[in-house]
């Protein structure tokens, strides 16, 4: 069974457009306007294993806030969508990644219940001329939500001694971990027999 999805999502500040392929190569159509940004959900891609197309048009006129937040919420929304009952996944995932200085541990459960904690070090404000860095936790609260899972990303370690958190490596980081912590808690668990990992019977 193909695990997709196709979201739009249209306000009057943003037009999204995702798509989704769970049991992917890692290919990715990405364009925000914000390139950092789309150097993240480049990441998401990769390591997470799927096929992901995101084409958004925001008020960048404004700030990045809009379009950031809104391609984060259908992107969760589609994630959900693509994993219909849950039948058969693994449900829980983690990862901890090491990026050069930095340490980052996420840890997942497609449970159905929205819950995001995130806990990071002040970075510089910006990456690049228009990624702040203040959206990144907004970014993992929009996504959990939408898609409904509980997500918890700690920056374990972010600077060298006597030294200050590269702010690049620190948000790259985190997406690296929670795309391997999504593509372990999205896979089929050949034991489950097609159950939903859950004693109540759904998720």
């Amino acid at each position: 069974m193909s695990r997709t999805a196709r979201v739009e999502r249209i306000t009057k500040e943003t037009k999204v457009l995702v798509e989704i392929e769970l049991d992917g190569t890692g290919k990715a159509d990405i364009e925000t306007g914000v390139g950092f940004y789309d150097h993240m959900l480049n990441q998401i891609a990769r390591h997470g294993g799927f096929d992901l197309t995101v084409h958004t048009v925001g008020d960048l006129e404004i700030d990045a806030h809009h379009t950031m937040e809104d391609t984060a919420l259908a992107l969760g929304a589609a994630l959900d969508r693509a994993l219909g009952e849950k039948a058969g996944i693994r449900r829980y995932g983690s990862a901890t990644v090491p990026m050069d200085e930095v340490l980052v541990r996420a840890a997942v459960d497609l449970s159905g219940r929205p819950y995001v904690l995130h806990d990071e070090p002040p970075l510089a404000p910006y990456i690049g001329p228009v990624y702040p860095t203040s959206m990144t936790r907004h970014i993992w609260e929009s996504f959990g939500q939408a898609a409904r899972i509980t997500l918890h990303v700690d920056v374990l370690r972010a600077a060298r001694p006597g030294g200050h958190p590269d702010a690049h490596h620190v948000v790259e980081a985190q997406f690296k971990a929670v795309a391997r912590a999504l593509r372990e808690a999205t896979a089929i668990d050949p034991r489950s027999a097609g159950t939903v990992p859950s004693t109540k019977g759904a998720l």
